[in-house]
């Protein structure tokens, strides 16, 4: 399409470019006219996976872009780093679709784990946790929490932005959602939040969620 910014999707994390989510909405994205990419935020390894990294390969990306500008989807930890990308490049980012977005990752993370883990991680410098797309123990750097501690819990992108939370979801809590669109509201940042029956991983309802897409979508997408 002329003009149209390259769309690309961050995945959850232990997640993987199989997900569900972003295989349909590809799908639908095709129908549109429009090719949506999804990096696999594994890799080169999963033990050095950080936010950092991930914004490292969207800056890699948006290099690539024929406009230079990105619609940017993003899954859980997906989310936050889209969001903080979004933040920090506010004429990069033409659009922005949050899914469950992981707001205050650190101080959640660090308040989730027992104290002997988090220790533990210290010392050795890596804890094994599920990967739950590849079905195995994993070990992580420590390097993810402690790089994740120095963004902004919720970080504000000027572009429109839409998010999708479950009201079920156990990973995120909803109230993490609500926080950052009043933030959004309060700073005069466009936000539209919608709350749907469904818990963290958002695949209930695929044609619902994709019709939300599409409404924030519609005027980029001309196909």
């Amino acid at each position: 399409m002329k003009d149209c910014p390259s769309f690309v999707w961050l995945h959850g994390f232990a997640s993987s470019p199989g997900s569900s989510k972003a295989r349909f909405v590809r799908q639908a994205l095709a129908r549109r006219g429009a090719w949506l990419q999804i990096p696999d935020l594994n890799l080169p390894e999963f033990r050095t996976l950080t936010i950092g990294r991930g914004l490292a390969l969207v800056d890699a990306l948006a290099a690539q872009s024929p406009t230079g500008d990105l619609v940017l989807f993003g899954s859980s930890l997906g989310g936050i780093t889209a969001a903080i990308w979004a933040a920090q490049n506010p004429q990069r980012c033409r659009r922005l679709v949050l899914l469950a977005p992981a707001f205050c990752l650190a101080r959640r993370w660090d308040e989730s784990l027992d104290r002997a883990d988090v220790e533990r991680w210290k010392r050795e410098g890596q804890i094994e946790v599920d990967h739950y797309a590849w079905g195995q123990k994993l070990p992580l750097a420590r390097a993810f929490l402690d790089e994740a501690a120095r963004y902004d819990d919720f970080p504000l992108p000027g572009a429109p932005t839409l998010v999708l939370q479950g009201k079920d979801d156990r990973t995120v809590p909803p109230e993490l959602a609500r926080e950052f669109a009043a933030r959004m509201a309060a700073a005069h940042k466009p936000v539209r939040l919608v709350e749907l029956d469904d818990g963290h991983e958002l695949n209930r309802d695929l044609p619902r969620l994709w019709a939300e897409m599409a409404s924030h979508l519609d005027d980029i997408l001309i196909g």
